[in-house]
């Protein structure tokens, strides 16, 4: 399943920086050798540290976060060969999936790589073209993000798929998307942020959620739904949240005004036609009851499929009540800058569960899976 490649198989000892601060040269990072198991995770203390292109910066990381993209990308989740959910093969992988088709853009990983899409940390040093009063300036980097110099304007690379990302102790990212951040929370809050919450911002934004709205979040107690009911009630809209029964309380209190279980009968409980718009990150067998929920003219936004990505839909339901579905992957720069203002303002919160030195990642992916937490996992470099 994997897809040969030599790009570590010797180590490379990084060229001469410009702008650069006392880096060393080689650091612990996290390999991702294949798609797989968890044995696919290799940390490697003898990495040599990315040098910063031009237009780059290169980034002490100071956490990582964990997202279901990064086990989804593992276990090869994305290859059209897989139909069931993240969580059958979230362990050792699926052995139908297919190396040419399992990243997200359906297309080989080049592998090994780094990945890690959720990066806070501090630029150490600075590419050709890049001011270097921006060293010792504080980060996030925006998980998605247009590739340097790619004339296609629908071009769309992962921090961490695409490129090298945060589950190491520095990182390059192009200068343009590493946004400085003016506050004070710790580098494990900050990096619970950029992944789940831009997904989220994007989804809310795509789907036009205002004042008033009514809108029900599903996976309500993980990282993007969580950030979904915060986001949704800072937009002024009533939320329902569907989320596992032991979470209820916690999920109210960021501000939903109904949490319903995991197994509820939603329609019996909302009644037919009452909502406004859907977000979805769970899909699965519960898709049909979504869709029986939303009013006429009503809108069902998704980002994810944890409960499994092949769904039965009734054509007359999307047609015949003018309904909206929303797939909702690429995003606006605003959507990046409307969450570091959110940051900046205090207006949303962190929801830090766990942290985890970067050298027990298959322990965090392993917690991750069991969903016995609300918000985020973060990993934490060595210093």
């Amino acid at each position: 399943m994997e897809v040969p490649t030599s790009r570590w198989s010797s180590l490379r000892m990084p060229a001469r920086r410009a702008g650069v601060t006392a880096v060393p040269e080689l650091m612990t990072a996290v390999l991702l050798t294949g798609h797989g198991g968890l044995d696919r995770l290799e940390v490697r203390h003898d990495v040599p540290v990315p040098v910063a292109e031009p237009g780059e910066v290169l980034i002490e990381v100071g956490a990582a976060g964990v997202n279901n993209t990064d086990i989804n990308t593992r276990v090869g989740w994305y290859s059209k060969g897989v139909t069931g959910p993240t969580s059958t093969g979230g362990e050792d992988g699926f052995a139908e999936a297919d190396a040419m088709d399992a990243g997200w853009a359906g297309v080989p990983l080049e592998l090994p790589r780094i990945q890690g899409a959720d990066c806070c940390g501090t630029v150490v040093a600075v590419g050709e073209g890049v001011e270097p009063a921006r060293i010792g300036h504080r980060v996030l980097v925006r998980p998605m993000f247009h590739p340097p110099g790619d004339p296609d304007p629908l071009a769309l690379w992962t921090f961490g798929s695409e490129c090298d990302g945060a589950f190491a102790q520095y990182a390059t990212a192009p200068a343009r998307e590493a946004y400085r951040i003016e506050c004070d929370w710790s580098d494990a809050e900050l990096a619970s942020l950029p992944c789940a919450y831009s997904t989220a911002e994007n989804l809310l934004q795509r789907a036009g959620v205002a004042a008033g709205d009514n809108v029900v979040v599903t996976g309500a107690s993980g990282g993007v739904g969580s950030a979904v009911v915060q986001l949704a009630r800072r937009r002024g809209a009533i939320v329902t949240a569907i989320a596992a029964a032991e979470r209820a309380e916690e999920v109210a209190a960021l501000g939903a005004a109904r949490v319903l279980p995991r197994d509820a009968d939603a329609v019996a409980e909302l009644g037919r036609e009452s909502i406004d718009t859907v977000i979805d990150v769970v899909g699965g067998s519960g898709f049909p009851s979504l869709l029986e929920l939303l009013r006429r003219g009503g809108r069902y936004a998704t980002a994810g499929a944890i409960a499994g990505p092949l769904v039965d839909l009734d054509l007359r339901t999307l047609y015949l009540r003018d309904l909206t579905l929303l797939g909702c992957t690429r995003q606006d720069v605003s959507v990046f800058e409307n969450l570091v203002a959110y940051i900046e303002r205090g207006e949303i919160r962190p929801l830090v569960a766990r942290t985890y030195p970067l050298e027990q990642i298959a322990t965090a992916q392993q917690d991750f899976l069991a969903k016995r937490f609300l918000g985020k996992l973060v990993v934490l470099p060595p210093k």
